[in-house]
């Protein structure tokens, strides 16, 4: 079973630039796509974007799609999440994902981080 610890997270105004990132441990001879999904207070959880193992597939929500960037280091078993433009709305509990291959839904992913906060607010 992956582990996975997010950080990188904070309070930032609207239009500022956040760089999160995943560390994963343990089951690392399997590959795996990476997701990034948040939760907003009183909301579901919500797809963010996805890399594929190789980081040659991505897929990112409309909502994100053109601010946000998804990538990955295999070499550091690392996955970034930049966030550029933030917006209030982008307020949320982010977490990462792991899976065998990309996905959207929360369902299809088995192993989660513990999350972390992000918060734009002037």
């Amino acid at each position: 079973q992956v582990q996975l610890v997010e950080s990188g997270g904070g309070l930032v105004q609207p239009g500022d630039s956040l760089r999160l990132s995943c560390a994963t441990s343990g089951g690392t001879s399997r590959r795996y796509a990476m997701g990034w999904f948040r939760q907003a207070p009183g909301k579901e959880r919500e797809f963010v974007a996805v890399v594929s193992w190789s980081g040659g597939y991505t897929y990112y929500a409309d909502s994100v799609r053109g601010r946000f960037t998804i990538s990955r280091d295999n070499a550091k078993n690392t996955v970034y999440l930049q966030m550029n433009s933030l917006k209030p709305e982008d307020t949320a509990v982010y977490y990462c994902a792991a899976r065998e291959n990309p996905a959207t839904r929360p369902a299809d992913f088995g192993s989660w981080g513990q999350g972390t906060q992000v918060t734009v607010s002037s």
